[in-house]
């Protein structure tokens, strides 16, 4: 049966990956962008299948979030599964910032990372309650909610939110039929990174290399399916052994 889909954060990287196992499995995907509209009609025009939408908002906005569900839910007829991966990662170490730098980088960073997230899953569970049809939200994350991230505090602070706040949820939307769960990806073959990506960086898991987006997708995908429903409230790790907990 074919699923309604909103993905944040699609334009690019592990958001079209995941866009795109979707609609491989036959779901219509609204593809949510910030600023990178061209990339995401790519990413639209790249999808498998029909009925796919684009839906563009800057999650910094307090406005940001209503307006994209409103748009995903009167596109698609609805939205039966929410990704969150929409972020903002921006290097502050504290030895080379400004105290002014450092403010608006926290700032910029809980804005999209946690109070976009936060409600985007309050508007979209508050829409599946009333559908009466349950739901699953899927929550990007980071290893570096776990392991630390020195020259992006705001970022792994950020990531450790998303994923209290998903099992929060998990608990309080599983009487209404609604799962929520979190990957926790290590470093991942994307855009973003690229110039990141060191052969000692590499080297951080025994595989000797990063993830590829898909199969941050795959996991996604699965904590998404009917198959994973006791897995809600879990973090589940996708970083090749890179850091174990």
């Amino acid at each position: 049966m074919s699923r309604n889909v909103l993905v944040t954060g699609a334009a690019r990287g592990i958001g079209r990956a995941v866009a795109t196992a979707f609609a491989e499995g036959g779901d219509r995907v609204a593809v949510h962008y910030g600023s990178r509209r061209e990339e995401a009609e790519a990413t639209v025009a790249g999808l498998p299948g029909e009925g796919h939408v684009l839906v563009g908002a800057d999650l910094r906005d307090p406005g940001a979030a209503a307006a994209v569900v409103e748009e995903a839910v009167e596109l698609l007829g609805g939205v039966d599964v929410l990704v969150n991966n929409a972020a903002v990662n921006l290097p502050h170490p504290v030895a080379d910032t400004s105290y002014e730098e450092w403010r608006r980088v926290w700032r910029a960073t809980v804005d999209v990372n946690v109070f976009g997230a936060a409600d985007l899953s309050y508007l979209v569970a508050r829409h599946m309650i009333d559908r009466g049809r349950g739901g699953h939200i899927v929550n990007v994350g980071s290893r570096g909610a776990f392991k630390g991230e020195p020259d992006h505090a705001a970022y792994g602070a950020s990531k450790a939110a998303l994923h209290a706040l998903g099992q929060s949820l998990a608990v309080a939307l599983a009487p209404h039929g609604i799962t929520v769960a979190s990957v926790a990806p290590g470093f991942v073959e994307t855009e973003r990174v690229s110039a990141r990506l060191t052969d000692g960086v590499r080297a951080q898991s025994p595989f000797g290399r990063v993830a590829a987006p898909e199969e941050i997708a795959s996991a996604v995908r699965y904590l998404a399916s009917p198959e994973a429903v006791w897995s809600s409230g879990a973090v589940l790790d996708v970083n090749g052994a890179s850091h174990l907990r």
